[in-house]
């Protein structure tokens, strides 16, 4: 069983940046997709990015695309998602998954997941 947890979530002002971490323990998942959603209040929970483990295939929501990176330390065993020129609507409970049975793209198919962390952009 592959353990999953985020960290990083924090309070910033639109314009700012912060970087999630999620630290995998556990059975190794070196062969799994790892993505990144985000959930806000009273909404469904949204596909960010996703990442291969190793990095090669890498796709983005068109909603963070240019603002957000998504990288993998394998010696780490750590997915990264690294978040620049925030906005008011990027605020949202983030969760990391992995392993996915279908698309890279959709929550439902996520079989790991961490306990999310809250990013709150204020204006």
């Amino acid at each position: 069983q592959v353990q999953l947890v985020e960290s990083g979530g924090g309070l910033v002002q639109a314009g700012g940046s912060l970087r999630l971490s999620c630290a995998a323990s556990g059975r190794t998942f070196s062969n799994y997709p790892v993505g990144w959603f985000r959930q806000a209040p009273g909404k469904e929970r949204d596909f960010v990015a996703v990442t291969s483990w190793s990095g090669v295939t890498i796709f983005y929501a068109d909603s963070v695309k240019g603002r957000f990176t998504i990288s993998v330390d394998n010696a780490k065993n750590t997915v990264y998602l690294q978040m620049n020129t925030l906005k008011p609507e990027d605020t949202a409970v983030y969760y990391c998954a992995a392993d996915p049975e279908g698309s890279w793209r959709s929550a439902h198919d996520y079989k790991c997941w961490g306990q999310g962390t809250l990013v709150t952009v204020s204006s």
